[in-house]
């Protein structure tokens, strides 16, 4: 989720996954890292050629998912629509603010219904729907696009529509400092950029815009001359003429919508390799000139290595980073969404978003109540990376974060029954990491690790409950832990030190 970017006192905001709260707590990130690099010694962003690679037939039944309704955000989503793939051609029109789409949905239905709806903006207008090349009728109910047209449980659908207008983001449920809309973002120069964490994917694309329904992805973006279209996965076509440039992006292991990118600008591409010779691409602005936040950007890689100690091997086929015009950062699956400012792109952040690969994108919450399931192991692996790279000691984050859990349980609820309206608070993030370390501690680092990395294993490309969680460490470690997750997750005081029988 978008990223918190600083601590409990003078809360910050970490990147894409972060939160905000203010507490008497001394929990603060490290001061912004301000260049004091000769101008003669500024440089433009490195620039490479980007590696394309061929398209491959997707595999729908990687997709299959069981979509609920959420129980926090009941109004997005429709339970009756397993997407399994969404083909997607984009146009955009920066001087107009035109954005030109044509979509193309493979879906199972999960019942039998007389009708079936997706999300999508009303800013965007609608022309021709098909259903298995019928037409079919429908209608416009705020962002609801009701399809009129019956469908059987278990039977496969595809669904085609254009549309057509001007993007607006969408209000975000929060009141964190860092963003209060979410979707897709157009800055003054037309420029694009989206994060839509806990939704808004329906700014841009028609989607069944829940956490809980996993699809594929083929994104093409046709951008103005020497711009770049950028979203998730592979990079399968790059055409460049007078005209525009064309970019093909594949994702081929399945996403929850609000993990999927979208950046549209005048962009250079640089890459390296982790350890095991993956390699790491970078879309900086080509007017990025900051040698500190592009050599930061570079420690992807290595944090890669790092984190590949504690959770096993990285999940995906590819792994890319795209820094926009935002002041916080998400954990978009394969294509970590940046803002550009000195604490999103430290090295702490990134490790946090390339963390959330595992945690949040390899497993994803099936529920918006659950997001804590995200936050909590991210954060307390932030803490450890930071530790074990002299930025701060975990045994001082610790005592912080502690003494500032109780003024976040107070302002923002429990971590599993937090506001609604209060959506990215500092309680989905400290309280959980806290849990998950006095289980690291009680364990020993070589039996948690063990474990976590296990859950990954067992639920990989999926959207999980709190209760398969508790039930996945309650098995491996064969202790009661059910009052001790749930005095953590849901309980309105700070809990003891300790876990009862370990």
């Amino acid at each position: 989720m978008r990223s918190l970017a600083a601590g409990l006192a003078s809360v910050l905001l970490l990147a894409g996954c972060s939160s905000e709260a203010r507490t008497s707590s001394e929990l603060s990130a490290p001061a912004p890292v301000t260049t004091t690099a000769d101008p003669a010694d500024l440089v433009a962003a490195p620039a490479s050629d980007p590696v394309v690679v061929d398209e491959v037939e997707p595999d729908l039944d990687l997709a299959l998912s069981e979509p609920v309704e959420d129980s926090v955000y009941p109004g997005v989503g429709d339970p009756v629509v397993d997407a399994l793939h969404y083909d997607l051609d984009l146009t955009w029109d920066p001087a107009g603010r035109r954005l030109t789409g044509e979509a193309v949905i493979d879906f199972r239905a999960t019942r039998r219904a007389p009708r079936f709806q997706l999300d999508l903006s009303p800013a965007l207008t609608v022309g021709d729907v098909r259903l298995d090349d019928e037409a079919v009728r429908f209608r416009r109910s705020g962002k609801d696009l009701v399809v009129r047209a019956p469908v059987v449980a278990d039977q496969r659908y595809r669904l085609t529509l254009d549309y057509v207008g001007t993007p607006r983001p969408a209000p975000a449920p929060t009141t964190r400092s860092d963003f209060s809309t979410t979707g897709f973002t157009t800055t003054d120069t037309g420029e694009v950029w989206t994060m839509q964490e806990p939704y808004g994917a329906y700014t841009w694309y028609p989607v069944n815009d829940q956490p809980s329904d996993k699809a594929l992805y083929d994104v093409t973006v046709h951008a103005p001359p020497k711009w770049t279209g950028i979203s998730n996965g592979h990079l399968t076509a790059l055409e460049e003429t007078d005209d525009g440039t064309t970019t093909s992006w594949q994702l081929t292991e399945p996403a929850s919508s609000y993990l999927m990118t979208l950046a549209i600008g005048d962009y250079a591409h640089s890459s390296n390799t982790t350890a095991s010779g993956m390699r790491v691409d970078y879309w900086t602005p080509r007017g990025m000139v900051d040698p500190v936040a592009l050599d930061d950007l570079q420690t992807a890689a290595d944090s890669i290595d790092w984190i590949e100690g504690k959770l096993g091997d990285y999940p995906f086929d590819s792994l890319g980073l795209v820094v926009t015009d935002s002041e916080s950062a998400m954990e978009t699956q394969t294509m970590v969404t940046l803002g550009n400012n000195d604490y999103v792109l430290s090295p702490q952040v990134i490790a946090h978003e390339l963390v959330h690969q595992w945690y949040g994108d390899q497993v994803s919450p099936a529920d918006w109540s659950d997001v804590w399931l995200n936050e909590g192991m991210t954060m307390l692996l932030q803490w450890i990376y930071e530790d074990e790279h002299d930025i701060r000691p975990l045994k001082e984050t610790l005592r912080n974060a502690r003494a500032g859990d109780q003024g976040l349980r107070d302002a923002y609820g429990p971590p599993g029954a937090y506001d609604p309206d209060q959506f990215g608070g500092s309680n989905i993030y400290y309280p959980p990491a806290l849990m998950w370390n006095e289980l690291r501690v009680a364990l020993g680092d070589e039996k948690f690790y063990a474990i976590a990395r296990s859950w990954l294993v067992d639920h990989d490309d999926t959207s999980v409950t709190r209760d398969e969680i508790y039930d996945h460490w309650e098995t491996e470690t064969g202790l009661d832990l059910g009052a001790f997750f749930d005095a953590w997750i849901m309980g309105r005081t700070t809990p003891a030190p300790g876990v009862p029988g370990a």
